[in-house]
Formats: structure tokens, C-alpha cells, sequence
């Protein structure tokens, strides 16, 4: 049987993580395995591009290549869903991410993420932080 809402705990967890994404707010996160650590990371990124920032100026660190793999799969993989999702499922994906549903053209940006970011000179950074220590 599948609860009509959330617990409360896990209700504050998911405002957390919301609050986690807003890319004008500085986060650190920790958190044990499977608690969504990396959808939040994936999520923060995706509302950072969504901003207009420069794909090339985004450096993610993380502890492991399994995870740093992980979450450049998760945003390729929304990133390529926008350019083909119907404008509903789009605009329900942007909402999720906190877009401001004013901004008309946020739809059309969108849509252009994934080519933008994957044609970059040196794309998206996603390193552990072992390899971003040996590249200093």
C-alpha cells in the first residue's frame, strides 16, 4: 500500500534537497549512500545551466569515478530528454527545478542545453577530487 503523503521526515529530507539545488545558495553536501546526494548535485547543475551559466565554468568534485560517472549520465541523459519532451513535460521537468514559469523563453533554452553543454571546449567538469588535485 502506497501512503497518500509524505512521512515527515522524509518530507523535510526532500525540502532540503530542494534547497540544496537553488544555485544562489552555497552547499555542501553530505549525506550517507542512497539518501539522493547525486540527484541533488545533478539537479543543481542542471539549474545552474538553466541560469545561463557557461557550461565550462561548472566544476563538480566528488569522491569516487563511479560517481562522477553517475552524475554526468544523469545530466546528459535530462539534458537530452528536454530537446524532444513535449512543452508539459518540459515545463513540469524546468518546474521542478525551481524555473520561474515567466520566463518565456526558458522553454526554448532548454532545448538548446544539450548541444550547448556537450559542444563546449571542455564541457561540463565532473572529477573526483583526487584528479582535480593531480590537475593543480
Amino acid at each position: 500500500m502506497v501512503p497518500d503523503a509524505l512521512t515527515p521526515a522524509v518530507e523535510a529530507a526532500t525540502m532540503q534537497q530542494r534547497r540544496a539545488t537553488n544555485p544562489e545558495a552555497s552547499a555542501w553536501v553530505d549525506a550517507n549512500a542512497g539518501s539522493g546526494k547525486t540527484k541533488v548535485l545533478a539537479d543543481r547543475v542542471l539549474a545552474l545551466l538553466l541560469r545561463g551559466a557557461p557550461p565550462e565554468r561548472i566544476l563538480c568534485l566528488t569522491y569516487t569515478r563511479a560517481a562522477a560517472a553517475e552524475m554526468r549520465i544523469r545530466i546528459e541523459r535530462e539534458l537530452a530528454s528536454w530537446t524532444t519532451a513535449s512543452d508539459k513535460d518540459l515545463a513540469d521537468s524546468l518546474a521542478r527545478l525551481g524555473a520561474d514559469g515567466h520566463d518565456e523563453d526558458i522553454g526554448a533554452r532548454a532545448r538548446r542545453l544539450f548541444v550547448r553543454t556537450v559542444d563546449a571546449p571542455v564541457g561540463l567538469r565532473i572529477d573526483t577530487i583526487h584528479a582535480f588535485c593531480q590537475s593543480l
